[in-house]
């Protein structure tokens, strides 16, 4: 994580804290990270201070819908064909995040 922070652009911690758990996931995704839920998660946790695992329940869905809504932001469709049905409204906006 510490390379894929380095290549995005976010050189220490204290730029870590600065852009939040979004800023930072963004930038990551933006670089070419591929996309990971738990590695979301995991960040927004260690942000706060709390272990990995510590997250459950109806916070968990609230982070699922905020890293779906990043993902479909910062990463590029996988190929024309998706990006057209998705275009014309055929692929549902949450699919892709099931296959994590």
């Amino acid at each position: 994580m510490e390379d894929a922070c380095a290549r995005a652009g976010i050189a220490c911690a204290e730029d870590l804290r600065a852009l939040g758990t979004d800023g930072a996931y963004a930038k990551l995704l933006n670089s070419g990270h591929k996309p990971h839920f738990i590695a979301y998660y995991v960040l927004e946790m260690a942000l706060q201070g709390r272990p990995w695992n510590d997250c459950r329940g109806e916070e968990k869905a609230r982070l699922r819908a905020r890293f779906d809504t990043l993902k479909a932001a910062h990463t590029p469709k996988s190929n024309v064909m998706d990006a057209f049905l998705d275009e014309m409204g055929v692929i549902p906006a949450n699919r892709e995040a099931h296959s994590l």
